[in-house]
């Protein structure tokens, strides 16, 4: 997928998250879902790499389980970073990274990757 579908996807997946954890609360409107989804897009790639390789033996230890707990700190540096992003709690934030996770993951699988189509026709 795209850049820009894998961030409508995230932001779907943060507005659905934000609807089901009562604790969990965006201020603004679709363009502050989309702004929340690029910077925690960027904080994962930048912090989320070195914290998951940091994190590494803790996450086979726990059979993966662990990356959750990364994820949900990832979510919180995110809180820290947005004004108009507020996650209330640790086990708010691993509550909301596990939804954001699954949400995202079953998105991906419904909507199709156009890189995967079979239009060109090979001579």
């Amino acid at each position: 997928m795209n850049l820009l579908l894998r961030l409508v996807v995230l932001a779907a997946a943060i507005a659905l998250t934000t609807a089901i954890v009562p604790d969990m609360d965006v201020d603004g409107g679709v363009l502050t879902y989309f702004w929340i989804a690029l910077l925690f897009a960027i904080v994962n790639v930048t912090l989320g790499l070195v914290l998951h390789l940091l994190a590494l033996p803790l996450t086979i230890l726990t059979l993966g389980l662990f990356a959750l707990v990364v994820n949900g700190v990832l979510l919180l540096v995110t809180d820290w970073l947005s004004r108009d992003l507020q996650v209330d709690g640790f086990f708010t934030a691993i509550l909301a990274a596990l939804i954001i996770a699954v949400i995202t993951a079953v998105l991906h699988v419904l909507l199709p990757d156009p890189r995967l189509r079979d239009d060109h026709v090979s001579a």
